[in-house]
């Protein structure tokens, strides 16, 4: 399984890298494949491209301020959106939920 995602957070500074390292250390954990972009106070790293989204079983934006960029996600069935924080306290639990989400 493949997720991507987009994190950001109020000030760009740490939960936004905090939320990202935690998905991307769950889904390890679970045995699935993650890319995710931040898009903190140095700008976007990790930028998804088109095939990163249209090929991802799952699509994450953790985020407590608007993103750049949100119209690549237009019209997905596989995104899952929420805060930053969710997924800092419990990235794999948050995971499990957005899977079942999907799938429902």
């Amino acid at each position: 399984m493949k997720i991507v995602g987009v994190t950001s957070c109020s000030t760009g500074i740490a939960h936004t890298y905090m939320a990202a390292e935690a998905i991307k250390e769950a889904a390890k954990k679970l045995g699935y494949e993650a890319k995710i972009e931040t898009q903190g106070s140095v700008g976007t790293e990790d930028k998804l491209t088109e095939d990163d989204i249209s090929s991802a079983d799952l699509v994450i934006i953790a985020s407590d301020v608007p993103i750049s960029g949100k119209d690549r996600f237009e019209n997905l069935d596989n995104l899952y959106e929420s805060g930053s924080e969710p997924f800092i306290v419990d990235a794999e639990g948050q995971l499990k939920i957005a899977l079942k989400k999907i799938n429902s």
